[in-house]
């Protein structure tokens, strides 16, 4: 790219985000300013290239700042970057975020865009980006990182969107439109018909943006090129979509976050708004914390208690030898189940479990709201057998989802599915006719137990528990939860429920509060639908 382009560029980015374009290179030699002159700053820069003006402008930056944007630079090819900012968003007195559209050509392979965003933070009376190797690419966590563009067969496939439309392009889920025509591109239309006439003769010319962290498997994130000849209509809501899209968007300190949303009738997968990387919501799994005593309380519900059953609801609770403590030493005292489950209590659900439930008991529950079913969606994906739990303390904490449970953001949407519908059901992406089994085929729908009795009791976590101040629309169900995943005590965030035949996941990586951050952002999802 010339100078003349450049200039032009950064022209454009000063007025996306608010500043005069002079402004723009008087700011990026200069430490104070807002968020915004910051943000205009760095942008400026890395549309230069000027990788040691990007490092000065980041808090703390990273000995392999440069080595991170180097890697994928020279792996890719890249020729030209160029940058489209949203404006610069205050998440607080000392916060503030711009998302923005990357797109970078190939080699002249073609464009590849995709969305992400800065984060922004008031050190003294200074604005410094935070900086993590995510600002580069959504879920990026280490190096060594490998990024390939390789060609590739382009099978004759466009996937859009159930109503036919095209699905958005350059945002999360690139990935699984991917995924989806690396299995299926080659086949039958589906239900979508031909896009192109049939003596229309494909363009197989493609490029593959592969990227590779560590020793673990590279992940196909985009296919360039190529000139698909027929549709495949997928499960996907484009309204859904949307409305997940600009929840996970908004995310507090620019958490990697994402959203799954199922239609319990059917077990069609209306919206995956992924930030964690890849197909990270299908693939990675957390502990799900609370949100599992959706399964646990099931499995005491079949064991004889109901709703109304006497539970105690203290602040600590020593069971099996092993101390458990509710989230910031909150306490309901004499209470029912159901107060017990609108609050969250760690101390009931955890003796409970012990004393009258046992390992097996919480594992087949666990097997019947899906966990260790082998899945097809069409985009891959897969969920963890339920660990072989012991008795005692390990127990204990697999009650309230800690210890060795894990689970993905789309395990905990199939879990609410159930609750919603009182069937499971296998999450799928494409027509159930499309589905090639393999050797494991998934579970076939079945009935799982307690559903009518969660359904009332995962309403008051919203009317009168640990999500009433969330501002979730009436008629919302679900469960918070704080996973805790280091000795620190350091937590994700997790909601999941239900709305009508809408049924949904929210986890926010690193989030620290299901109350405060996960049910929020659920209910921005739901009112924007």
């Amino acid at each position: 790219m010339g100078r003349r382009g450049i200039g032009c560029l950064v022209i454009v980015l000063a007025l996306a985000l608010g500043v005069g374009g002079f402004e723009v290179w008087r700011l990026a030699g200069r430490d104070g300013g807002g968020p915004e002159k910051t943000a205009a700053s760095y942008f400026a820069a890395w549309t230069n290239g000027d990788l040691s003006k990007m490092r000065g402008l980041v808090s703390d930056p990273p000995a392999d700042f440069a080595a991170w944007h180097r890697s994928l630079t020279s792996g890719l090819s890249v020729m030209s970057v160029a940058l489209a900012p949203n404006p610069v968003v205050r998440t607080g007195s000392d916060g503030a975020r711009a998302d923005f559209t990357i797109t970078r050509n190939l080699a002249g392979h073609g464009d590849w865009s995709f969305r992400s965003t800065l984060v922004l933070r008031k050190h003294g009376h200074r604005w410094r980006v935070q900086w993590t190797p995510d600002t580069l690419y959504p879920g990026l966590k280490q190096l060594p990182t490998t990024w390939t563009l390789t060609a590739v067969h382009q099978p004759p496939a466009a996937f859009v969107a159930a109503n036919g439309k095209p699905l958005p392009d350059g945002g999360s889920l690139d990935p699984y439109v991917t995924a989806m025509a690396d299995a299926y591109g080659s086949g039958s239309d589906g239900s979508g018909g031909s896009g192109g006439s049939d003596d229309e003769e494909p363009d197989d010319t493609a490029w593959a943006v592969e990227v590779r962290q560590g020793s673990r498997p590279a992940q196909r994130l985009k296919v360039l090129g190529g000139h698909p000849t027929k549709k495949i209509r997928t499960t996907l809501d484009l309204r859904v979509q949307a409305a997940a899209e600009r929840a996970v968007a908004a995310a507090p300190s620019g958490r990697a976050a994402a959203i799954v949303a199922i239609r319990p009738s059917t077990g069609e997968i209306l919206a995956v708004a992924d930030r964690l990387g890849g197909r990270g919501a299908f693939v990675s799994s957390y502990p799900p914390g609370s949100t599992f005593k959706v399964v646990t309380a099931a499995a005491l519900l079949a064991k004889g208690l109901s709703p109304s059953s006497p539970a105690d609801c203290p602040a600590t609770v020593v069971t099996a030898q092993r101390t458990i403590r509710n989230h910031e030493g909150s306490a309901v005292g004499n209470a029912t189940l159901t107060d017990a489950f609108a609050q969250s209590c760690n101390t009931t659900f955890a003796k409970l479990a012990v004393d009258r439930l046992g390992p097996g008991g919480l594992a087949d529950t666990a097997k019947a709201y899906g966990f260790g079913a082998p899945i097809m969606t069409g985009a891959g994906g897969g969920y963890k057998d339920f660990p072989d739990v012991k008795p005692g303390a390990d127990l204990a904490e697999s009650a309230i989802g800690q210890g060795r449970v894990q689970a993905t953001p789309l395990l905990m949407a199939t879990v609410a599915a159930a609750v919603e519908d009182g069937t499971w059901r296998a999450p799928r992406l494409l027509p159930a006719s499309m589905l090639k089994p393999g050797e494991i085929r998934p579970p076939a729908p079945h009935d799982v137990p307690s559903a009518d009795a969660l359904r009332s009791m995962m309403r008051s976590v919203v009317t009168n528990g640990t999500a009433a101040s969330a501002g979730l629309p009436s008629g919302t169900a679900g469960k918070t939860g704080t996973a805790e995943y280091d000795n620190s005590g350091a937590s994700h965030a997790w909601f999941i429920g239900f709305k009508g035949d809408l049924a949904f996941s929210v986890f926010v990586l690193e989030g620290d509060s299901g109350p405060k951050v996960a049910a929020p952002l659920a209910a921005a999802f739901l009112r924007s639908l």
